[in-house]
């Protein structure tokens, strides 16, 4: 059903929300926050003009919470943008799901819900198809992490890909913990790692710091996209000028 290589990665804009801002946070923690705007839809409409090929939204508060807290804000910029919207945090029930699908979702982010509730996703899967479904993999220490990345799933990399893989997820979406918000540089070998244990499309996420991270996921065989937050609200990776060095 999936095409994992494609002709060129895409390169989505993460926006991260929290009580209505747009926000970044280091490694996970609230406690390192910095926010960058409080106007989400004009920070989606400037990430689509810039040529972003999606948007990775994530809804902090819900991820912190266990309900999403930003379906409103969700459904404004998919009425304002033409792109496509991933969007996670909170997503507990097959009701929540429906509502961010609703509200202008073209896929949804699952991660906690997937270890807690090991029925959900075959449920979900078989109700709303697997390519409306992106795994979370967040992973530390060569283990899934959940509830909010403070807690370890027992779960080690390999087997949880396999088990997402065969109770319907469509999508992986690998994030190394330790370089996430830090612009220390993307895992490659860990993402690559993750490609070639899987058929699914992958994301990357984590740590891209600078347009030679970027170059170095594309040399990755078979990685469907990236997804880019710190870096690019710090400027130090501008999408329209990689999308026209790299025809992307």
């Amino acid at each position: 059903m999936f095409r994992k290589k494609g002709k060129t990665m895409k390169m989505y804009a993460a926006i991260d929300l929290f009580k209505g801002q747009v926000v970044r946070l280091r490694q996970g923690k609230l406690e390192e926050m910095t926010v960058y705007g409080s106007d989400p839809v004009k920070t989606a409409l400037f990430w689509q003009s810039q040529g972003a090929d999606g948007l990775h939204i994530v809804d902090l508060e819900g991820a912190f919470s266990g309900t999403p807290r930003h379906l409103d804000l969700l459904e404004k910029i998919a009425y304002a943008v033409t792109i496509p919207i991933q969007f996670g945090g909170g997503l507990r029930t097959v009701e929540q799901v429906l509502k961010a699908l609703e509200g202008g979702a073209q896929r949804v982010v699952i991660g906690s819900k997937l270890v807690t509730d090991p029925g959900f996703l075959q449920e979900l899967s078989e109700k709303i198809g697997p390519e409306k479904i992106v795994a979370a993999l967040d992973t530390q220490n060569g283990e899934i992490q959940i509830e909010g990345w403070k807690k370890s799933s027992g779960y080690s990399l390999e087997n949880f890909i396999k088990w997402v893989e065969q109770k319907g997820a469509g999508f992986l979406l690998y994030t190394n913990i330790q370089t996430d918000g830090t612009l220390k540089g993307a895992d490659v070998r860990g993402t690559q790692k993750v490609v070639e244990m899987s058929r699914l499309p992958v994301f990357a996420s984590g740590g891209i710091g600078c347009t030679k991270d970027v170059e170095e996921l594309l040399k990755l065989k078979g990685l469907y996209g990236a997804i880019l937050g710190r870096s690019l609200y710090e400027g130090k990776i501008s999408l329209s000028e990689i999308k026209k060095n790299f025809k992307l």
